[in-house]
C-alpha cells in the first residue's frame, strides 16, 4: 500500500497571518510537519501552498511544494487541485495533514491511510479521540462525531454528540456518553477529491461550517477509528505558540 501526504500551508491565517512561518527550535513550523510527515510511511511528501514566501521557505529545507490558486475555500479543494497537476490516479491514497500540527505523530499518518486502504466501502478516513471534558464536549470548536459498528462515520457536529439522555439531564457525565472528539486528519482517494470539487455545498455543510458533510451528505463514506497515539493540539493562537516552544525549545 502506497500513499502520499499533501500538506496545506496557507499564509493569511485569520488568526495567526503567517503561521506556517512561525519559528520553534530555529526551524519553521512548516519543517516540522513536514519532517514528521517524512517519518511515516509515505512515498511522497508535497507541501501545497499559495504563497511565494511559504514557498521559499519549503525549497530552504529541501521540501517538495507546489503552488495552488489563492482562491480555494477549503483545503479539499486545494488538494485536489495538486493532485490534478500531477496527474494522480482515482485510486491514489492521498493523507491530508495539517500544517499547523508540528507534533502530529508519524503513526497516525500511516493509520488512516491504513484504514482507507483495507476499508473499501469508504473513500476517505480520518481518526478520532474519546473527549477528555465537559468543556470539550460543549466546545463547538471540538467537532464530535459519531460512527457506526462498522466505524462509517454517521455525522459530524460542533454540538455535543451523542446526547446522553438520562445523564446530561444532570451532570454531564462524558465517560457516560462515549463521545469522541473529532481529529482533523483524513485520507482522501483521488477520485473522491474530483468528485468533491464538483458538489454544491450541502445544506449540514453551511450550517455546522464542516466540509465533510459534503461527502456523507453525497451518499460517500468515511472511516472513523480512534487513533492510536493521542495526537497533540495544533497551532492556532499565541497560547498555542507559547506552549509548542516550551515542548520544542526547552530551557
Amino acid at each position: 500500500m502506497s500513499f502520499i501526504v499533501v500538506i496545506p500551508a496557507r499564509y493569511a491565517s485569520t488568526r495567526l497571518k503567517g503561521k506556517p512561518l512561525i519559528e520553534f527550535a530555529g526551524k519553521p513550523m512548516i519543517e516540522h510537519v513536514y519532517r514528521a510527515a517524512c517519518a511515516s510511511g509515505a512515498q511522497k511528501v508535497v507541501i501545497a501552498t499559495d504563497d511565494v514566501g511559504i514557498e521559499a521557505a519549503v525549497q530552504a529545507f529541501g521540501g517538495n511544494v507546489c503552488m495552488t490558486r489563492a482562491d480555494h475555500e477549503s483545503g479539499t479543494d486545494r488538494l485536489q487541485e495538486v493532485a490534478q497537476y500531477y496527474g494522480w490516479a482515482d485510486d491514489q491514497i492521498i493523507v491530508n495533514v495539517q500544517g499547523d500540527e508540528p507534533l502530529i505523530p508519524p503513526a497516525v499518518i500511516d493509520q488512516v491511510a491504513n484504514n482507507l486502504a483495507q476499508n473499501t466501502t469508504a473513500s476517505a478516513s480520518t481518526l478520532a479521540w474519546p473527549v477528555q471534558s465537559e468543556a470539550q464536549m460543549f466546545d463547538p470548536n471540538a467537532v464530535k462525531v459519531v460512527a457506526d459498528q462498522q466505524g462509517l462515520a454517521l455525522y459530524f457536529s460542533r454540538a455535543p454528540i451523542p446526547w446522553h439522555r438520562d445523564s446530561f439531564q444532570q451532570q454531564a457525565d462524558i465517560t457516560a456518553a462515549g463521545a469522541m472528539r473529532h481529529i482533523g486528519i483524513y485520507g482522501y482517494k483521488v477520485g473522491l477529491l474530483h468528485q468533491f470539487v464538483q458538489w454544491p455545498m450541502a445544506t449540514l455543510e453551511g450550517i455546522e461550517k464542516l466540509e465533510q458533510l459534503r461527502i456523507l451528505a453525497n451518499g460517500q463514506r468515511i472511516h472513523v477509528e480512534l487513533a492510536c497515539q493521542e495526537v497533540p493540539a495544533g497551532v492556532d493562537t499565541d497560547e498555542d505558540v507559547k506552549r509548542i516552544k516550551a515542548l520544542l525549545e526547552p530551557k
